[in-house]
């Protein structure tokens, strides 16, 4: 069944969850206007699948059931899904900002090879019990939020030696009908208004920290679990012309004694698989970030235009206008490239699932994590100091000034007033204000930091073939011509056959951007 984001709103009814924000308990998710706009994110996943202009790419059909599900919700069976997932979530992001479900799509990719994996190697049943629990996650057209990143305690010291065991979830209790979990989740992207939780390892642990080696699935109101969340975006305030209608909450999750059924278990202390489970899943989860931020970008390049004409400076006649507008156009297409390639040259796992090509999504991670404050500076650039000198939007409605303020501020005669202000406070909101910097700093730490892209990276390049290059040539004489010893294609990023790959074809209408 696929849900209209309204649906959506109404099913979060089904849950009571015990939620706290900003320091009073919440008695209604779904009713709380604090999460309104972080709802209405995620309620474009929903309403996106039912429009027939989008179906082709918002919706696609699960090999295991022969079901149509949402995309979110679906398992890469080739390199066309990894492209229209990408294309998906650019999307969705362009008109909310970030639509947050995509996280969903993420970890349940990144399990889907864990379970499969450790099945074949230590003959334990977690994939059958996860692929049972996708098709009702899939049936029932759930949202699941992604309980991975832990509190940490001393970064210094590995989880068995935090002076408090709870700095991380772990495992307290093995039960002959499932498990017991404590611990906390810190960052959990729209926590107070899933469906529910995926809890999963942040690191790779070794036998030592065995038990802290759990992923599980929780439902958002399992008794001991507690929500103590952020608002999503800065609803009720008049100049957030954008995030008071789309947002993001982010979450502090403390599970006390959550018991978790055997049928939701999918690792419970199998150290050995859990790097492959976190790097899969931040592979995944960069790659869709790629395409997240190239839909914020979307936006950044519109408002910049727009300002820009309600200026009175056509890019078309001024020079530095259209430099930066190229700057920024640069910045977002050169990302969102990055995850075109890792599509392309994405990698089939003997899950049978397919995940992006680890090299280039992480250098594409990397770079909108490294460049989103270029973006802002850019947008900034283009649009001019009234972005943050404007009197606020109460002015708007003072007899004393708002006459004067719609004459001496208006630029073009053939722009109205409004337009221009309301441009003005919409590229405030996405860069200048507190939204702005949060916007900065999910970009740079969302999936990893910086550190731990460059980590990837150095660990997946075939540095040793281009060593091995250059020593041939030397050996041979650089002119030498002859082919043999070259290496093969396939050791090189993004190539996996000998005569390289090219994209698949894909239908016009299935193309977003």
């Amino acid at each position: 069944m696929l849900m209209s984001a309204e649906q959506y709103r109404e099913s979060l009814r089904e849950y009571s969850p015990r939620v706290f924000l900003n320091g009073e308990a919440v008695e209604s998710v779904a009713d709380e206007p604090r999460f309104m706009p972080g709802i209405r994110a995620v309620g474009v996943t929903y309403d996106f699948a039912l429009r027939d202009d989008y179906r082709d790419l918002m919706v696609e059909t699960q090999a295991s059931s022969g079901r149509d599900v949402n995309r979110m919700l679906h398992i890469n069976r080739h390199t066309e899904d990894l492209l229209s997932k990408l294309e998906a979530v650019r999307l969705v992001c362009r008109e909310s900002g970030c639509a947050q479900r995509y996280l969903t799509h993420d970890a349940l990719n990144a399990i889907h090879q864990a379970t499969y994996r450790a099945d074949a190697e230590d003959g334990s049943d977690y994939h059958p019990r996860f692929m049972q629990y996708l098709h009702q996650v899939q049936d029932r057209d759930l949202t699941l939020g992604v309980a991975m990143t832990d509190a940490k305690g001393d970064r210094s010291l590995r989880p068995q030696q935090q002076p408090n065991p709870d700095s991380y979830v772990h495992i307290t209790q093995r039960r002959p009908d499932g498990i017991v979990i404590r611990g906390t989740k810190a960052i959990v992207t729209g926590g107070p208004y899933m469906h529910e939780l995926l809890v999963m390892p942040c690191r790779t642990h070794t036998e030592d920290s065995a038990d802290f080696a759990v992923c599980c699935a929780v439902p958002l109101d399992a008794d001991g679990l507690t929500i103590i969340s952020r608002p999503a975006g800065r609803p009720g305030q008049p100049a957030a012309r954008f995030s008071g209608q789309y947002g993001q909450a982010t979450a502090v999750c403390q599970f006390e004694d959550v018991f978790v059924p055997w049928e939701r278990v999918f690792m419970s202390g199998e150290w050995q698989h859990s790097e492959y489970l976190v790097t899969n899943y931040a592979n995944h989860h960069r790659h869709s970030c790629i395409a997240a931020r190239a839909g914020f970008g979307d936006l950044l390049i519109g408002a910049g235009a727009l300002m820009s004409e309600a200026n009175g400076l056509d890019p078309e006649k001024y020079q530095h206008i259209r430099e930066s507008m190229v700057e920024l156009i640069k910045i977002v297409e050169g990302f969102f490239a990055c995850g075109v390639a890792a599509s392309v040259y994405g990698i089939e796992d003997p899950s049978g699932a397919w995940m992006p090509e680890p090299v280039f999504a992480n250098v594409g991670k990397l770079l909108l994590a490294t460049q989103i404050y270029d973006m802002h500076r850019t947008a900034h650039e283009v649009s001019g100091g009234l972005v943050v000198a404007l009197p606020g939007p109460d002015e708007d409605h003072n007899p004393e000034t708002a006459g004067d303020l719609a004459t001496l501020l208006r630029a073009r005669e053939d722009i109205p007033y409004q337009q221009r202000i309301d441009v003005s406070r919409f590229i405030e909101d996405l860069t200048a204000s507190d939204t702005g910097g949060w916007y900065s700093v999910i970009s740079l730490h969302g999936g990893g930091s910086p550190q731990a892209m460059k980590r990837e990276i150095f660990r997946r390049y075939p540095v040793e073939e281009r060593k091995a290059l250059v020593e041939r040539l030397l050996d041979r004489g650089v002119a030498d011509t002859g082919q043999s010893g070259a290496p093969p294609r396939g050791k090189q990023p993004g190539q996996c056959c000998p005569v390289g790959c090219q994209a698949p074809d894909l239908p016009r209408e299935k193309k977003a951007g």
